[in-house]
């Protein structure tokens, strides 16, 4: 599936995409205004990559704490100056193309 695949998807899919992963569920729910559903998907662990959309959706919650517990988790630096939604097309694109 590519990115804009993905983004269409959200337009027009009433659940994520079937294959999808648990990260990229996350991400999926996230962007349709679902946190919690997307946290619940990658709280049981789904490894690095599900650490890392752990940590932006705690990051994204405001609670810096517990992201930077997930992005160590991940093995990621927690981003810079870098906004939510920019944050999240980069953890989709790099899932997707992995």
């Amino acid at each position: 599936m590519s990115f804009t695949e993905f983004q269409q998807s959200l337009a027009r899919d009433p659940a994520p995409p079937p294959g999808l992963d648990a990260p990229l569920r996350a991400l999926w729910l996230d962007a349709r205004g679902d946190w919690a559903g997307a946290h619940a998907e990658v709280q049981p662990g789904s490894g690095r990559n599900g650490a890392w959309v752990h940590a932006y959706l705690h990051r994204k919650e405001g609670d810096g704490m517990n992201a930077g517990y997930w992005y160590a988790r991940a093995g990621r630096a927690p981003p810079e100056a870098v906004a939510l939604v920019t944050e999240w097309e980069q953890i989709v694109q790099a899932l997707l193309d992995a």
